[in-house]
C-alpha cells in the first residue's frame, strides 16, 4: 500500500470513470461486518473491491469485469496499490466458481432504455442496464453466494419496485436500505441495499444522505482515492 493511504486508480481519458456512487457505496458496505469471501461484480478499474482490501487486508477478494480494457486498468491498480486479488475477464451470468462467496458486491448499470446513449461502446457496457438485467444479476448472485451470504449494491432509486420484487423472487431479503439525494430539496436519485440470502430479519431503514452533507466530505476524506488518467495505460 502506498505510504500516504491514498487509493490510486488508473482510468482511461475517453473512457468510463467511477464517480460518488462508488464512493458511497463502499461507505455503505463499509458499516458491515466484512469479512471472508468477497465478490466484487463488473469492477470497472477496481475501486470498489480495492477499497476494502485496503482498509481490510483479511478479505479473501475476487474481481470481474467483462471489458478487456477494465479489467487491464483493475490489475494495474492493484499492483500499484501493492494489494493482492484475483481478477478475471468474465461475463458474471456465465460463471461457475468453485467457492460460494460470503459478500458479493456490485455497482451495475442501471440507466434504462429512454437514457441517452453514449457512442462509446465501453461506455454503454458500464452505464445501460440492458447489458446487464437485473434480474440476471441476481440470478447470478444466487447461484455463486453462500448460504446467509450479502448482496450489497446500489442503484436507480426510481426503480426500487423492480429491485424488491426481484430480490423477493430470488429468495434476497433486504435488511437495510439508504437512499442518496444530492439536497434535501431533492427526490432520492440512489438506493443503497443490503441484502441476505435466506434471511428473516426485519428491513432497517437508514436515514438518508444528502451528496451537500458534512457526511458526503467525510466520505471523500475517508476514501482518499486519486485518478491517475492515461490515454492507452
Amino acid at each position: 500500500m502506498s505510504t500516504d493511504n491514498k487509493l490510486y486508480l488508473f482510468q482511461y481519458k475517453d473512457g468510463y470513470r467511477f464517480n460518488s456512487d462508488s464512493l458511497i457505496l463502499y461507505d455503505f458496505i463499509s458499516k458491515f461486518n466484512i469479512k471472508g469471501k468477497v465478490l466484487d461484480i463488473g469492477s470497472g478499474c477496481g475501486i470498489l473491491g480495492l477499497l476494502l482490501k485496503r482498509n481490510f487486508p483479511a478479505i479473501d477478494l475476487t474481481q470481474v469485469d467483462v471489458q478487456t480494457s477494465h479489467v487491464f486498468l483493475n490489475k494495474k491498480s492493484a499492483a500499484k496499490n501493492h494489494l493482492e486479488t484475483e481478477i478475471l475477464e468474465l461475463d458474471i451470468t456465465e460463471a461457475n466458481f468453485e467457492k460460494k462467496f460470503d459478500i458479493v458486491l456490485s455497482n451495475p448499470p442501471f440507466y434504462n432504455e429512454g437514457s441517452q446513449k453514449s457512442k462509446n461502446i465501453a461506455l454503454k457496457i458500464s452505464r445501460y442496464a440492458n447489458t446487464l438485467p437485473f434480474d440476471e444479476l441476481c440470478k447470478s448472485v444466487s447461484s455463486l453466494i453462500a448460504p446467509r451470504g450479502s448482496f450489497i449494491f446500489c442503484y436507480d432509486a426510481k426503480q426500487i419496485d423492480m429491485l424488491l420484487a426481484t430480490l423477493l423472487n430470488f429468495k434476497f431479503k433486504v435488511n437495510d436500505i439508504r437512499f442518496v439525494h444530492t439536497k434535501k430539496t431533492k427526490d432520492a436519485s440512489l438506493v443503497l441495499i443490503h441484502a441476505k440470502k435466506s434471511s428473516k430479519s426485519l428491513c432497517k431503514i437508514v436515514s438518508p444522505l444528502f451528496m451537500d452533507s458534512s457526511e458526503m466530505n467525510e466520505i471523500y476524506n475517508k476514501t482518499q482515492t486519486q485518478s491517475q488518467l492515461c490515454q492507452h495505460c
